[in-house]
């Protein structure tokens, strides 16, 4: 990784463990909950991408994550009523993480020589899983999956699509990964502004 995405990965780690420590302050859970929430949101995408790419996950060879995981626990445990107040930074962060790992997680993709449409599903499963593994470890349905959700997936598809457009042409480099992860999290950020969901049918006398 250069030294621009080491950088966006740190800040994409702790923001995501944030709102797992959160969720877990949320289901009443202990530090220990908080802790393993947080990891889940934080890490569960990119060992996911990474065991589907083949490769040996990340996170286990990068120590330092795990120390922001923990960071991120302990600002929640102390401080989670100060935190949970700022649920706008907390959800600003979150974007941004977003937008991080979905445009790292492509670029590894094609790195290894996986197809543009291939790229862009690991891309968006990189982004999104670990929230998706926080929600399920907690109770609830995944938030990417509620129709009430502002738009998650869809940003994070179009980022990525955005990335393997710019692969075609031979843009390589941190400079279209920096783009691509800045219009998801625009994207995100305007969806969460003005409360776009993605469509769902209406449920006439559906039970």
């Amino acid at each position: 990784m250069s030294t621009i995405e080491v950088g966006l990965t740190a800040v994409g780690i702790f923001a995501f463990a944030l709102s797992g420590a959160l969720m877990a302050v949320r289901k009443r859970m202990d530090v220990i909950g908080m802790f393993v929430l947080g990891a889940a949101t934080a890490v569960g995408g990119g060992i996911t991408r990474d065991l589907l790419l083949g490769l040996s996950p990340a996170a286990l060879h990068n120590p330092w994550w795990w120390l922001l995981v923990a960071a991120a626990t302990t600002v929640v445990f102390f401080f989670h009523g100060a935190v949970d107040r700022l649920r706008r930074a907390v959800l600003l962060s979150d974007a941004v993480g977003l937008g991080l790992f979905c445009a790292t997680s492509c670029t590894l993709a094609l790195e290894a020589g996986i197809g543009p449409l291939e790229s862009v599903l690991i891309g968006t499963v990189g982004g999104v899983a670990g929230g998706a593994l926080r929600d399920v470890l907690a109770g609830e349905i995944p938030a990417v999956l509620r129709s009430d959700t502002q738009l998650y997936v869809v940003p994070a598809v179009l980022g990525c699509a955005l990335l393997v457009g710019a692969s075609a042409l031979r843009l390589r480099g941190g400079l279209p990964v920096v783009v691509a992860a800045t219009a998801i999290v625009l994207v995100r950020v305007l969806a969460l502004w003005r409360g776009w969901t993605a469509p769902a049918p209406r449920h006439r006398g559906v039970r």
